[in-house]
């Protein structure tokens, strides 16, 4: 009901406060097989504004099989005032319509970089229009891949770019958002927004049309040209944005700054505008979609406080639903929140808390609170565990998930806030029996600051036979001795669960969410393999790593016996510092 509400919402939003784009009726198709060369015709697109451009079109041949799924191209060579004053065909104008005697034959799609920019290739509107009749199946469970979207049959012709504009972002943002869709072959470009007053015309052949990604206080979207209306459904590109096959994406018109040419190619600069409708077909031959419906949306709500400047800065954004995507569109999100907060490049700490809700997640949803330092780059640490909450959840193996909203909420300083573990000991007597509650006093060295004591309680487990029980004291970021040991000898102590195949989703965000916190004091049993009567820690971690390898598989039995029940034989207290450092406590376990 939640998810019907927000779509419906979304819809009457965009029909209240934007234009609807109005109704078209489709032209008449020119086949591939009634192409010549010699034949001329026109192209329409925008190179300026929202206003629709002819330029003329020569058939140059048909190159069969050089397209999508083995498709035929239209090889062809522009010209006039438009191509004169862009230097060319230039990115962005993917999809531009070409007709020949008022009858179209396709969208302008292909061309070739250092080279003749007025030279390109057509992809036949017959196999663009097969992606309106692509129906989606009720469920779809297919894992992301990496797209790809490279013909080699094309061999030195490639798919015009697809600018990827973005808004709202800071530079140390937009060099993140770079590295991170670096697999997805997308190059970001940070342009303004949109002049005040600007009149979107209808979407229709030759228009300007937005493939939105993130919506709100910041924005990304691809740019294109609509090749095809029919009614409210269309078609555009020419070539795929991302061939991902069946995607949501919002569906916007658009404004174009200017086309710069360029040597290499020239490109057109622009910006989205008023969602329009979805993006559902994302295919080799182009995208299509339909107007005035509305794909789901998650929600992001971020708010970031800095104790340096006392000032909280908050941001309100939309991504699509994609699972390779939104992760990192989320993340990228919180980042520049984050770098707006500072003001500044550089390290500190972090208290990062998020919640995320939604349907096929538990009812309370998933929460999570942590404390990060770095000495540098502090806001790409601080988004780095909600990215991995998002990909687990959006990428889970289990079963669907459809996120409602995502809160963040971030305190950074400049200060840091870290500690070391300097020394651990029993309070009272180190003789126990099991099921008793020991008090062990750690002493804590702040950085540049006075030495403190935390005392933490450990219960001795009920069934815990009698002799020497270790206890491993450390930090909640620190990776475990006995796990550090086993991967040494490269022994995977996640393969130690008898049940790892087996486990529940329910079990993974379990796990996720009750995992320790960087800024925890950690106590867990690290060795019973240790012979009875022995009261004594050894004398260095040296010493008892030496003893730790020659006792390696009586301790990995030990710890596939406690991967299970890890909430009850380890308790954790938290403190106001990242903890780096460790000890050991051993207790004697009397009947």
């Amino acid at each position: 009901m939640f998810t019907t509400l927000r779509v419906l919402f979304i819809g009457l939003l965009a029909a209240w406060l934007f234009p609807l784009t109005a109704g078209w009726a489709a032209p008449a198709i020119l086949p591939i097989n009634e192409l010549q060369a010699g034949m001329h015709g026109i192209g329409k697109t925008v190179v300026q504004g929202t206003k629709i451009e002819d330029f003329d079109v020569e058939i140059l041949g048909i190159m069969k099989g050089k397209g999508a799924a083995g498709g035929d191209l239209i090889l062809v060579r522009t010209s006039g005032d438009v191509i004169n004053r862009t230097g060319g065909i230039a990115q962005g104008m993917s999809g531009s319509p070409v007709y020949i005697g008022g009858k179209l034959i396709g969208a302008i799609a292909y061309g070739w970089s250092l080279a003749d920019h007025r030279v390109g290739m057509v992809t036949p509107i017959a196999d663009m229009l097969k992606n309106l009749d692509i129906t989606k199946p009720s469920v779809e469970l297919i894992p992301p891949t990496e797209p790809d979207i490279k013909d080699e049959k094309l061999e030195n012709a490639k798919p015009l770019t697809t600018p990827l504009m973005v808004s709202g972002y800071n530079s140390q943002t937009l060099q993140y958002l770079q590295t991170q869709l670096e697999p997805f072959h997308l190059v970001p470009f940070e342009v303004g927004d949109v002049p005040a007053g600007t009149q979107y015309g209808a979407i229709e052949p030759g228009s300007s049309i937005g493939v939105e990604l993130v919506r709100g206080d910041v924005n990304i979207g691809a740019l294109g040209t609509v090749t095809y209306v029919d009614g409210d459904k269309f078609v555009a590109f020419g070539h795929p944005f991302l061939q991902k096959g069946f995607v949501d994406f919002l569906a916007t018109n658009a404004y174009i700054y200017t086309t710069v040419s360029s040597l290499d190619s020239p490109f057109k600069v622009g910006t989205t505008g008023d969602l329009v409708g979805t993006i559902n077909q994302d295919r080799g031959t182009g995208i299509a979609g339909q107007l005035h419906q509305y794909p789901y949306i998650i929600p992001f709500r971020v708010s970031v406080t800095d104790q340096d400047l006392q000032r909280t800065v908050e941001s309100d954004y939309q991504v699509v639903r994609d699972e390779a995507l939104a992760p990192i569109l989320g993340a990228t999100g919180v980042y520049n929140t984050i770098q707006k907060a500072m003001d500044r490049d550089g390290g500190g700490t972090a208290k990062v808390s998020f919640e995320i809700t939604g349907r096929g997640l538990p009812d309370e949803g998933v929460k999570r609170e942590n404390l990060f330092y770095t000495p540098a780059k502090l806001s790409e640490i601080s988004v780095a565990e909600l990215h991995e909450a998002l990909d687990m959840l959006t990428n889970n193996r289990f079963n669907p998930v459809d996120l409602f909203d995502v809160k963040v909420n971030v305190t950074v300083e400049s200060a840091r806030k870290t500690a070391t573990l300097m020394s651990a000991k029993v309070a009272s007597n180190a003789v126990v029996k099991p099921g008793d509650s020991v008090n062990i006093d750690v002493t804590l060295k702040p950085y540049r600051g006075a030495s403190i004591v935390r005392t933490i309680s450990y219960v001795v487990p009920k069934n815990q036979s009698t002799g020497s029980l270790m206890l491993e004291v450390r930090g909640g970021g620190m990776v475990p001795l006995t796990q550090m040991l086993l991967k040494r000898q490269g022994i995977d102590m996640d393969m130690l669960k008898p049940d790892k195949k087996l486990r529940s989703f329910s079990d993974q965000i379990d796990d996720f969410v009750h995992r320790d916190r960087n800024n925890d004091l950690v106590v867990e049993v690290l060795d019973t393999g240790a012979e009875s009567g022995d009261t004594t820690a050894p004398s260095s971690t040296t010493a008892k790593n030496n003893h730790q390898q020659a006792n390696l598989a009586q301790t990995a039995v030990m710890d596939q016996k406690l991967i299970g029940n890890d909430k009850k034989d380890k308790t954790s207290l938290a403190t106001d510092y990242v903890i780096d450092g460790d000890a050991q406590v051993v207790l004697n376990v009397s009947k």
